[in-house]
């Protein structure tokens, strides 16, 4: 069964409903869990946009929050008795979704679990989505794990 479960996280509801599944997941089947977290160049942008810092300073508090996410969520999946590590990735010139196929083939990963909002139509279109970008490009299986548009 699955041994090695890689669970993309970016803090938000619906990447803790993919890693509360991802925890059940490696509980019945004794499987260790890879946390990873991807500072890529679309938050980088967006958050630049937002906020007045000059980029070096940007970079270190996105840095900051990237590590707050991972232990997080790691203190999480020890409390319920799973082994996992964590990996904090910083991709200004790739995507989420080309460092997370990356990551599934270099680590050897069984199984993909990710949450997504699991929009259609335009609002897919209009955000895109790197969890279909992830399904459509890997080699191993990809578990998605929806979370209804009204619930986060």
């Amino acid at each position: 069964m699955y041994q090695k479960i890689l669970v993309p996280i970016d803090g938000s509801p619906t990447s803790e409903q993919g890693l509360k599944e991802a925890i059940r997941i490696a509980q019945a089947t004794h499987a260790r869990l890879r946390l990873i977290h991807v500072i890529d160049e679309l938050s980088f942008a967006v958050t630049v946009d937002a906020y007045s810092y000059h980029a070096g300073e940007l970079l270190d508090l996105i840095r900051k929050n990237g590590a707050k996410v991972l232990d997080t969520a790691l203190q999480k999946v020890k409390a319920a008795g799973v082994e996992a590590d964590t990996v904090l990735y910083e991709n200004l010139d790739r995507t989420v979704k080309q460092r997370v196929l990356d990551e599934a083939l270099a680590w050897r990963a069984d199984l993909i679990v990710i949450g997504t909002h699991g929009r259609r139509g335009p609002s897919r279109l209009m955000l895109g989505s790197s969890a279909e970008g992830i399904m459509r490009g890997a080699v191993v299986p990809v578990l998605l794990v929806r979370t209804p548009e009204g619930g986060a």
